[in-house]
């Protein structure tokens, strides 16, 4: 809030020549609070995705290892604990896991309930993929393992895609800045020449469509570095 907030006031004093156009601009403020959040809640979904890996090949290993199904994802709690700080989500989930395999729920109605609360497209893919082994007898250690590879494989995509597009993501930040400094230094080094900009209706009209052009742009440049895989 505090950064969106910042650059609409930034935004307004060097459109408008004025703070009180922040009002003006609460609809701009709005769309990127919701463009940060999305920002946001993308990164922990890629972290919790990596994670959610680490605990499948633990419940691989623990398989592999001859404990039950069961036994499978309490080892794996216990094994995640060393690798990940408490308040790591993955190890909140498998805490709740092991707290219900001790009252004696279902294995299949918990892994349910996880793939509902994490809402990501490898969960539940997984818990459904995982519960009808179970019931049929599957193999569940195949299972489990090619899993993991799927999830491998879409992460090293991802990151290589990521590394392609560090250098353009990088570019598209300067080039978004680029606009702010250009009207600072006209302001700075020609005020006379900026002042015409400014307190009328003609000029704040010519700013407005200035401004209306730039979001365009940005937003355009949001989509063109953002890959989904």
């Amino acid at each position: 809030m505090l950064k969106a907030g910042g650059i609409t006031a930034v935004t307004a004093w060097l459109y408008y020549r004025s703070f009180a156009a922040v009002f003006l601009l609460l609809p701009v403020l709005a769309w990127h609070l919701r463009m940060m959040e999305e920002e946001s809640a993308k990164k922990k979904e890629d972290e919790f995705q990596g994670q959610f890996k680490e605990a499948i090949q633990a419940v691989s290993a623990a398989l592999n290892a001859g404990y039950s199904v069961e036994n499978s994802f309490r080892e794996a709690q216990k094994e995640l604990q060393r690798l990940y700080l408490g308040d790591a989500r993955i190890s909140k989930e498998l805490q709740m896991i092991v707290r219900q395999l001790r009252i004696q729920v279902p294995i299949e109605q918990i892994l349910e309930e996880f793939s509902l609360r994490v809402q990501t497209e490898d969960a539940r893919n997984f818990v459904t993929v995982f519960a009808s082994a179970k019931k049929s007898g599957g193999n569940m250690i195949a299972i489990i393992q090619d899993t993991v590879r799927q999830i491998g494989d879409k992460i090293d995509v991802k990151r290589e895609i990521d590394t392609i597009l560090a250098a353009k993501r990088y570019e598209f930040r300067v080039m978004s800045m680029i606009p702010y400094g250009i009207i600072g230094y006209m302001s700075l080094s020609f005020p006379e020449f900026m002042d015409s900009l400014y307190g009328n209706i003609l000029g704040m009209g010519v700013m407005t469509v200035c401004l209306g052009i730039y979001l365009g742009a940005y937003y355009l440049g949001v989509r063109l570095i953002k890959i989904e895989v």
